[in-house]
């Protein structure tokens, strides 16, 4: 038995400019972190007593017996990539729901992957990853993804990532002093909206829209270096980080008129009312979570303001996907159990 760990992500900056379509012609930047809110997928052979040779249980459960019947677009690619012949049983767990702007599809999808090359005793490099990640996301299954979410998942960390033209992808973790990491930390309160959303048709209308939208997309990318600047300044002063979210919020509403929503724009006003200095929804938009930055004295306040949702506390997460259970099977001498 096989069990993965893979963390999710908070997009503080440049998001929209991890589109293909965007930074094989401008280049572009995020600045964001990985979280303690993870995905676990667990994976064993499964018994030759039943009448199916597969069976996933995620939000729903199937049994099938070849991987043109599987239904969930992920593990079929994934299957028919990495050639599965084995049957397998896999289960998915997860701290946050799916469709809620915090790269869970992603996560799904790096998890599985990293389980795969265990339960066939391989092991396969945080870039490696990311990158059959991004292969499979917006190639194969041809989902309106960006490229930064398979990398929070595969890397983890708090960290700026570049696109490079060229397709090129670097990962720069954000060095700071412990006690301004933990203090940086502090300074966000995570809500959920309860409303979840298909992000690749929000996606799809913000690519459409990329050819309109070069001023605010540059803008976009020009906030990361601004907000790099205030987190490695070596302050304990991190108010203009707060400031410049609420500025990338302004810029990414403008991205597509299905962003937001009355209820996302009034939860966000109430916040900023009592003490919040700024925030944005995360992912495509259209629900899931909102975060803000919130100085401690004013936690309190934000917190009673937005009752009527979930508060969710976090920690920025530096592992990225693991393996954390790894009980590989004996029964095939040969070392390959996989396929």
């Amino acid at each position: 038995m096989i069990i993965s760990r893979t963390p999710h992500r908070i997009s503080f900056f440049g998001g929209g400019t991890d589109y293909p379509s965007w930074y094989f012609e401008h280049g572009g930047k995020v600045l964001g972190a990985a979280i303690d809110k993870y995905c676990y997928i667990t994976c064993r052979e499964l018994p030759p007593f039943f009448k199916h040779k597969h069976r996933f249980a995620y939000s729903k459960v199937e049994t099938v017996n070849s991987v043109e019947e599987i239904q969930h677009p992920s593990v079929k690619e994934i299957f028919k990539y990495l050639n599965i012949k084995k049957g397998l049983e896999i289960h998915h767990d997860g701290d946050i729901p799916a469709r809620s702007g915090m790269g869970s599809s992603s996560s799904f999808t790096v998890g599985l992957l990293k389980t795969l090359y265990a339960f066939d005793g391989k092991i396969i490099s945080k870039e490696d990853i990311f990158k059959t990640a991004i292969d499979i996301e917006q190639n194969l299954i041809k989902e309106n993804v960006g490229s930064q979410d398979q990398v929070w998942a595969a890397c983890g960390g708090l960290n700026t990532i570049e696109f490079l033209q060229n397709g090129e992808i670097i990962v720069e973790p954000i060095i700071m002093k412990e006690n301004l990491l933990r203090s940086f930390e502090k300074k966000f309160m995570l809500f959920f909206t309860g409303i979840s959303r298909y992000a690749s048709e929000i996606a799809g209308d913000k690519i459409q829209n990329i050819p309109k939208k070069k001023e605010e997309l540059f803008k976009m990318m020009e906030l990361v270096d601004e907000a790099y600047k205030i987190l490695t300044s070596g302050k304990d002063n991190f108010t203009d980080f707060g400031e410049l979210l609420n500025e990338t919020w302004l810029l990414k509403k403008k991205l597509s008129n299905k962003i937001t929503n009355n209820e996302i724009d009034d939860m966000y006003e109430m916040a900023i009312k009592n003490g919040a200095v700024g925030g944005k929804l995360l992912g495509a938009g259209g629900g899931g979570f909102v975060l803000f930055y919130v100085e401690p004295e004013n936690r309190e306040r934000v917190k009673e303001a937005l009752k009527g949702y979930l508060h969710v506390p976090f920690r920025f997460d530096f592992s990225g996907s693991e393996i954390i259970v790894y009980k590989p099977s004996y029964q095939n001498n040969n070392g390959n159990n996989n396929k």
